[in-house]
């Protein structure tokens, strides 16, 4: 039973980077097929918390995959989208 408990998790856990990107990825493409038919606006946090999340599950895959220039790229993206949702908060305050 141990035995079987062990494969088990050791199959979820192998399962999870990859669907954490996958994840990433169809987050990423939802905010921009929004922002594409102005569902979307770039001013509104919803798209740019898409993108955080995008970000976050590309990454993570990234890291288990020691893909450094995704890592890069992607704590970038994640980056700008949270700034971004702060410059939107701080212009609704004033």
């Amino acid at each position: 039973m141990v035995i079987v408990m062990n494969i088990f998790l050791l199959s979820i856990s192998a399962l999870f980077p990859p669907l954490a990107g996958w994840a990433g990825t169809l987050s990423y493409l939802i905010a921009y097929a929004l922002l594409s038919i102005n569902k979307l606006k770039a001013s509104q946090p919803l798209y740019h918390i898409l993108n955080i999340l995008g970000a976050l599950g590309l990454t993570y895959n990234a890291l288990v995959l020691k893909d450094y220039p995704n890592i890069i790229v992607n704590v970038a993206w994640a980056m700008i989208a949270s700034w971004a949702i702060f410059t939107i908060q701080g212009r609704g305050k004033s």
